[in-house]
């Protein structure tokens, strides 16, 4: 079921944007080559913990997991895109890293998620993370009353496809309110004009996430991790919004600290 949100209750949701959006600045700042893929869990578990948060994570056991995700953060590395399970991994120089984080404050959650590269960077990554970042800036920007849902999942792919990229549509935007996961579903493609009409008070993660050459994932062994069938790379860039008679807000936005 689609809910729309007051525009209260949109205020009320935008001290778990700002967390979300904070922490993950924080942690791209903090994040080395040497750092540990579970120094990383460790150190935002602490955060949420200060902050009188709650993981949408940790306890996290969809019918597409093998069991409760046991973490607080997602940790993609390299060929490694989406719903990554922190593990004992030192990031290497040249790691491309994608962090996905989801928190509850006082009952409402902010989703959000950044793709970077550690130490020394190669162009066709610093090109993907760029197809993703403006993909999901020409979602927001369709994320206006009076469009569909069609015409966010068109915008995402015609970035996508401009920039040679195939893409998979199994995984994507998503409702956000007090679960992470709600509805309506938002496709990295489709057709504009389609699909549910965009009302105001309609809160919504959108999140762009590519591979270098295929859109076919695999599973890790953890249950969780989903990488690359082909072992190319991929990125994934995730912001939560709110659907307003003056435009979309973004509440997970990170500009306000210096940083994209």
């Amino acid at each position: 079921m689609i809910e729309l949100r007051t525009p209260a209750e949109i205020e009320a949701m935008r001290p778990a944007g700002r967390f979300v959006a904070e922490t993950l600045a924080a942690m791209r700042d903090e994040t080395k080559v040497g750092t540990n893929l579970l120094a990383i869990d460790r150190r935002v578990h602490e955060l949420i913990r200060r902050a009188g948060a709650q993981s949408c994570y940790i306890d996290y056991h969809p019918s597409f997991g093998a069991s409760p995700f046991g973490k607080v953060i997602c940790t993609s590395i390299n060929d490694a895109v989406l719903h990554g399970l922190p593990h004992d991994y030192a990031i290497r120089d040249g790691d491309l890293v994608s962090l996905d984080l989801a928190v509850s404050i006082d009952g409402w959650v902010a989703d959000s998620a950044v793709s970077f590269v550690v130490g020394t960077p190669r162009d066709e990554d610093l090109a993907i993370i760029d197809t993703t970042e403006r993909a999901l800036a020409a979602a927001i920007a369709a994320a206006t009353v009076g469009n569909r849902i069609g015409d966010i999942s068109a915008a995402i792919a015609a970035i996508a496809h401009a920039d040679g990229y195939s893409i998979n549509t199994d995984f994507g935007g998503h409702g956000v309110g007090h679960i992470m996961h709600g509805d309506p579903h938002v496709a990295n493609d489709g057709r504009a004009g389609r699909g549910y009409a965009l009302r105001e008070g309609l809160v919504v993660a959108l999140e762009p996430w590519f591979l270098q050459t295929t859109d076919e994932l695999v599973t890790d062994p953890d249950g969780w991790t989903l990488r690359s069938a082909d072992g190319s790379r991929g990125a994934h860039s995730e912001h939560t919004i709110a659907v307003t008679a003056d435009g979309p807000i973004v509440l997970t936005d990170r500009s306000f600290l210096g940083v994209d």
